[in-house]
Parts: C-alpha cells; structure tokens; sequence
C-alpha cells in the first residue's frame, strides 16, 4: 500500500505542475488574439510550435488539454512538414489520454475535402460532386461526369489556393503538366463540379461554430476573381491594407455581419460539426440560382473576426476563451 500511495503522490505531483492548456499552431501572426485573450484572462497555457518541433513516446504530456490550432495551407507558407507533425502530435497526446480540441478525427476530416464530400453525400448533405485523382489517364474517362465548367483544386487545400476554373479536361491536363508542384502537399488532386452564384453581389455564407453552436454569421463577398476569402484580419485588414496572405488578392473580398442566417443552415452547420468531430469550425455554404443551398468548405481552424463579433456584441476571442476554460475545467 505504501508503494502505491507514493506513486499516486508523484503522479499527483507531475499533474499539478501540468500547464492547463497546450495551443497547437503554426501561423503565430494568426493567434495572437487568441494568445492575448487567453493571458488577459490568466489561463496557464504553452505551446508547441509546429514549423520547428520534436517530442517522444516518454514525454509527459505538457498541459491537461490540448487546442489543435494547425491549418492545411502551411504548405503555403514553406511549413510543408508542419501538417504531418502536427497530426503525429496530436495522436500521440490523445494516446496518452489527453483530450485534443479539434483532435486527429477532426484534423483528418478537414485534411481531405474528398472524405468531406464522401460524408455529405451519405448524410444527404449538398455539396459540390467531387471526383479525387492521382493520374490524369485515370480521371479523362470520368471527367464528363461533372460536365465544364468544373473547378480544379487540391484536396488538401487552404486559402483558396491552387484552385482554377477550367472549361474542359484538356485544360486540365495542360494546367498539372506545366506545374507538377500543384500536386503537392498530398499528390490528390479534385476536380469538382462548378457552382453558378453571384459572388459580388450575394457572395458565400460563412458561419462560425464554437463547441457545436453558432457563434456568428457572416456574408463574404468578391470582385469573383478570388478563391481566397480567409477571414483572418492578418490575410485581410480592416482597413483595406494590404494584406499578408501566402495568396494575395489585387480586390479583396469584404465581410459583412449576416444575422438573418436561416436556421435550417445552422442545423446543417452543426451537424456536420458533428459528423466531423469538430469542436471550433468556420463552415461555408452558397446559394445557386436554381434554389441549391450548397455546403462547399469545412475548415476546423477557424480564423475569427473580431469586428465581425463586436457588431453582435461581443469579442469572438474572448468567447473562444469562454469555452476552452469550461473544457480545462472539465478535463
């Protein structure tokens, strides 16, 4: 018995020195509000900087819950080996039986927009038909499927880059042949049917979700020249300063508060958070011409904005740390 006590004493020791919180991240420029909201509260956090990390099968897990923060375009930004670290880590942590905010169920599922348009056609769900391919001989006899135009994108993707619309298959070959990197990070690429919508006028819905509820909603809108409608204040100021985005914009697109969201698509909002595993998401849809209520982008690292949450009344960071206490407090 004596041996016990004094191995449950040290485990209790090891635990009470844990930080509360591990934030997962790449993009430093992107959590400073959050990092800022969490140390104006007083949370005990750390980090674990995903562009330069190292752990081991005998590390003691650092914090009592852990954030997952990664986003799929650190490619992008020359973070290539950020993505399968980060998915390496965060099994590792949920191995040892700590709980991972937007964890590797979640991670995976945003990872792949071919699982996503697999999951949403099960649940009767509209999303764009999506065929996934490695090998351009392998897609021509199944191109016609989706008719052109078409969108061509990774399916690993991440602010709208390396995506193009294309009017036929032999556009297609013609765009991978003369840039071979655009397989890259994972080498699956999707061509996905095209969705007619007036993207300056009505422009895309995005709606973001903390713990399974709708935080806010807003309208995204374009010159139509862009595929790159991060909300991020960093990749697209306020102020209508230049941004700094891995993928620049000549006319960016402009944010609008959207309160009149209907209730249906926050119940497919937060269904698929459901179906997805994920705990914080930011989930886009578009309406098309004809009536199609369409869900085309799930991302689980969500970029707030705050000027977005302040015209409900409210600081979206702050609310961020509203639930992340409630979960240390759980955990």
């Amino acid at each position: 018995m004596r041996c016990l006590t004094l191995i449950q004493e040290e485990a209790k020791a090891m635990t009470d020195n844990l930080a509360d919180l591990l934030v997962i991240y790449e993009h430093p420029s992107w959590q400073e509000p959050l990092f800022e909201a969490l140390e104006q509260r007083g949370v005990n956090y750390t980090t674990f900087d995903l562009k330069q990390g190292v752990f081991g099968e005998r590390d003691l897990p650092p914090a009592k819950l852990a954030f997952n923060q990664a986003s799929p375009s650190a490619y992008l930004r020359g973070n290539t080996r950020a993505v399968p670290l980060g998915l390496a880590y965060i099994e590792a942590l949920e191995a040892s039986g700590v709980t991972v905010l937007n964890g590797s169920r979640a991670f995976r599922f945003e990872l792949s927009k071919s699982t996503q348009a697999r999951v949403m056609a099960l649940q009767g769900i509209d999303y764009p038909r999506t065929l996934a391919f490695n090998d351009l001989s392998a897609l021509e006899s199944r191109a016609g499927e989706l008719g052109f135009p078409a969108i061509l994108k990774p399916n690993q993707g991440g602010s709208g880059a390396r995506m193009f619309k294309v009017e036929s298959f032999q556009e297609v070959a013609t765009i991978i042949s003369q840039d071979d990197s655009l397989w890259e990070p994972d080498h699956v690429m999707l061509l996905q049917e095209y969705l007619e919508h007036d993207s300056e006028k009505d422009g895309i819905v995005r709606m973001e979700f903390l713990g399974g509820e709708l935080l806010y909603a807003m309208k995204v809108k374009s010159a139509g020249s862009t595929f790159n409608l991060c909300p991020s204040e960093v990749c697209n100021p306020v102020d209508g300063e230049p941004g700094a985005c891995a993928i620049p914009e000549t006319a960016p697109p402009t944010f609008e508060p959207f309160p009149e969201v209907p209730a249906e698509a926050v119940e497919i909002g937060a269904r698929i958070c459901e179906l997805g595993g994920l705990d914080v998401a930011g989930i886009e849809y578009l309406e098309t011409p004809d009536g199609r209520r369409v869900f085309y982008d799930i991302n689980a690292n969500s970029n707030l904005r705050r000027p977005i949450g302040e015209a409900f009344g409210f600081d979206p960071f702050e609310r961020v740390v509203d639930f992340l206490v409630s979960r240390i407090e759980r955990s």
